[in-house]
């Protein structure tokens, strides 16, 4: 089982995002949140925010069990840019570009197992004493 959880239009660049979202891939939920707290970076909170979301989904709405969600993929992807222009020197003028970027956080999760039927443990008891049967059998003509 998969569960999903995007943020986008996110005011940071995807490069720094990304230098993040690189220390939580394949870990399981709780190292990467602990991982994610203690990182003194602005990214490191907006992909906590989305990791938090991700976990509730699946809690809620899927009935995962959250310590068994390792996180699969952390993608940054790059947003729209913001393309502003500060003056330069004899009238001309420098291009500032303030970039966005879009979060996508893919959990993986095993679904709650479901308790197995009694009768088809109560089938192979049976079909088992047969089975000896016919192996018994051969062993007796052998030695007659």
């Amino acid at each position: 089982m998969e569960v999903k959880s995007t943020t986008k239009y996110v005011r940071l660049s995807p490069q720094k995002a990304r230098d993040v979202a690189r220390e939580i891939q394949g870990l399981p939920v709780s190292s990467a949140l602990d991982i994610l707290n203690f990182t003194p970076k602005k990214a490191a909170a907006l992909i906590g925010k989305t990791l938090k979301t991700a976990v509730a989904d699946a809690e809620n709405n899927y009935s995962l069990d959250t310590n068994t969600l390792v996180v699969k993929e952390a993608v940054i992807g790059a947003g729209p840019t913001l393309r502003r222009f500060s003056p330069r020197a004899k009238g001309s003028a420098g291009p500032i570009l303030k970039r966005t970027s879009h979060i996508f956080i893919t959990l993986t999760g095993s679904a709650p197992e479901k308790k197995k039927r009694q009768v088809s443990k109560v089938v192979r008891k049976k079909a088992e004493p047969a089975a000896a049967e016919t192996t018994e059998a051969p062993a007796t003509e052998e030695q007659a």
